[in-house]
């Protein structure tokens, strides 16, 4: 089932530009340079979105000399699946007994 950890998690990543910083993450480590080439944000909105996710434990860097490399937690976004897939299969079990709660 989905925690209030995992909701908090759902609101950082309901930004539509996190989302996509975590899309291009998931693919390959990238520095906020090439964040900013990828999306077309300002370095400053970057910067800004990039903060909130590190903060959620959803990214980790990598310093690289005088640049830091992102890397998406893979771990972090796999546990927030298993919530999903438990809900889902809660949902399934639901439907396929029709529990329902009577009406008062």
């Amino acid at each position: 089932m989905l925690t209030s950890v995992d909701t908090d998690l759902l609101r950082v990543l309901a930004d539509p530009l996190r989302l996509r910083i975590v899309t291009l993450l998931a693919n390959e480590t990238l520095c906020s340079t090439h964040l900013i080439e990828e999306t077309g944000a300002r370095q400053t909105n970057v910067s800004n979105h990039l903060k909130v996710l590190r903060e959620a434990g959803i990214v980790e860097t990598e310093p690289c000399g005088r640049f830091t490399y992102y890397r998406l937690k893979a771990d972090v976004i796999a546990s927030l699946a298993d919530g999903f897939a438990d809900l889902a299969e809660t949902a399934r079990a639901t439907a396929e007994n029709n529990v329902k709660r009577s009406c008062p």
